[in-house]
């Protein structure tokens, strides 16, 4: 069973920039994509960015295009959510997704991790 692992997020005030971090726990060359997704309180799961692992296409929501940066690391089956000019709505708890099965970036994950929150003080 695959597991993924988050790290790095925490409280920041707004402007600020937090990076969060995807560990995966086997390798990542064997996923068709990576992507975030972030879900805030009363609210539906919502897609933030996705990267493909074979050929680095990213796709971002609107929302955080020109803030956000996804990246990845294969040697260490690893992915990257750079966070910048971050927003009191950036406020959730962001979670990472993996697909193995060719598909749309924004949705169609089968793999998940638990989760880390991200809150943005104004």
């Amino acid at each position: 069973q695959v597991q993924l692992v988050e790290s790095g997020g925490g409280l920041v005030q707004a402007g600020g920039s937090l990076r969060l971090s995807c560990a995966a726990s086997e390798r990542t060359d064997s996923f068709f994509a990576m992507g975030w997704f972030r879900q805030a309180p009363g609210k539906e799961r919502e897609f933030v960015a996705a990267i493909r692992w074979m050929t680095p296409t990213t796709e971002y929501a609107d929302s955080v295009k020109g803030r956000f940066s996804i990246s990845k690391d294969n040697r260490q089956n690893t992915v990257y959510l750079q966070m910048n000019s971050l927003k009191p709505e950036d406020t959730a708890v962001y979670f990472c997704a993996a697909r193995n099965t060719i598909g749309p970036m924004t949705r169609g994950y089968y793999y998940w991790g638990q989760g880390t929150q991200v809150t943005v003080s104004s």
